[in-house]
């Protein structure tokens, strides 16, 4: 088997150089970031290959609400329990994922099966998230927890200072249903269904409706996140002065 290429033509593993460099480390075990950005659908397509990043993915979407329960507990000594776990919620959401994996060029360096390239997996949110968790992961098995950690406040560093800056979030479907009932509407109904499975990894699609009509659509790996991202979408499009 030749040496994989990433979509841009650049050799695979410039990724986890570069990404050594910045934490100033040396990898153990190369495989490990280079098995991290195989995508599920490249891994079928080529079963001789290294296998996909789910189970690296796993692990370093633990690592992550670890890292980020920390130093969330560290820097806000007065908040309670909920309000920690809501401010988790909003940093290490899948948009957060995404931007942080995009800003590291995981974008370009993903290997995916055919029909996924065709779809448009390359710049699919879910995709981004997972690398970057698979990363994590790796890096975690290859260098410890010190590292790990560095990578995870390196990369999501951002988006968790705005969390704290702006406070505890409202959960989007919570903001949703009281700006739709502020306006004297019903509820918003919500339709969710599982789209893939199994090795694939699961992923659900989400739609929210408000009076039979379709305001918002989101996906996400769990039912309650497409329903969230969903909800978020309304908001943007009907309400963007309520955006949480």
């Amino acid at each position: 088997m030749g040496a994989s290429r990433r979509a841009d033509g650049g050799p695979e593993g410039s990724i986890a150089e570069v990404l050594a460099s910045r934490l100033g480390i040396s990898w153990k075990q190369p495989a490990l970031p280079q098995q991290a950005l195989v995508h599920a659908s490249y891994a079928n397509e080529h079963p001789e290959a290294r296998p996909s990043n789910e189970r690296l993915e796993f692990l370093g979407d633990a690592l992550i609400n670890l890292v980020i329960a920390e130093e969330l507990f560290r820097r806000c000594p007065d908040l309670s329990e909920g309000d920690l776990t809501g401010l988790r919620a909003a940093v290490v959401e899948g948009r957060n994922l995404a931007q942080a994996a995009r800003s590291l060029g995981l974008h370009r360096a993903l290997l995916l099966g055919k029909g996924e390239e065709a779809a448009g997996g390359r710049e699919r949110p879910s995709n981004l998230a997972g690398a970057l968790e698979a990363l994590a992961g790796a890096l975690l098995l290859d260098q410890g927890y010190a590292a790990a950690r560095l990578f995870v406040l390196m990369a999501l560093g951002p988006s968790l200072d705005q969390a704290i800056a702006q406070g505890v979030p409202k959960d989007p479907k919570s903001l949703l249903q009281e700006v739709v009932q502020g306006e004297g509407k019903p509820l918003p109904e919500y339709r969710t269904r599982e789209v893939s499975g199994g090795g694939q990894g699961h992923l659900f699609f989400a739609q929210v409706l408000v009076e039979g009509k379709v305001v918002g659509e989101g996906w996400g790996p769990r039912k309650s996140l497409a329903e969230r991202e969903a909800a978020r979408q309304a908001l943007a499009h009907l309400y963007p002065g309520k955006m949480p």
